[in-house]
């Protein structure tokens, strides 16, 4: 692998950044009141299972580290929230310690609003440098198996309007 590459992979049910996108069928308050709780992902996303906030911190805390477990044995994963804002409607974490082949790995999830229908558009990006491994199947496995994803798991657990 090389050192001088980084990888920027935007999720969505997509293959190409100007598509890196979600459209949820509902309002960006409703969406953002799940995603927004950084331990609640196990509680939505079936590709994760128990999950604590280390140092009894709050969820919201900036700077909390969440520690949860890849669904099936896929092992340990530790995240620490970087910027949470209410009125923005965003989030960025970093990976600490996982099993994924990533190294300087940082996420930002962003919603916009879409007025018409009262739906919300939800993208989710990443920036990382692959280490081990095809670099395909890394960015296919953070932007469709994680990213993507969580938004059809999101929009279904909501009921799709």
């Amino acid at each position: 692998m090389r050192d001088d590459v980084i990888v920027l992979c935007h999720g969505g049910p997509i293959a190409t950044p100007e598509n890196a996108q979600y459209v949820l069928g509902h309002t960006r308050h409703k969406v953002w009141g799940t995603m927004r709780d950084f331990n609640g992902l196990p509680k939505w996303h079936r590709g994760f299972s128990r999950s604590h906030i280390e140092g009894g911190l709050r969820a919201d805390t900036v700077g909390c580290i969440r520690n949860f477990d890849i669904a099936d044995g896929g092992g340990t994963i530790r995240e620490q929230l970087l910027t949470l804002s209410d009125p923005d409607y965003t989030m960025t974490n970093s990976i600490l310690d996982a099993p994924l082949p990533v190294a300087n790995y940082v996420a930002t999830l962003k919603l916009y609003p879409i007025t018409v229908g009262n739906k919300t558009l939800g993208t989710w990006s990443a920036e990382f440098r692959v280490t081990d491994g095809r670099e395909a199947d890394v960015v296919d496995r953070v932007a469709n198996g994680t990213f993507g994803r969580a938004f059809e798991v999101i929009d279904e657990l909501l009921g799709r309007a």
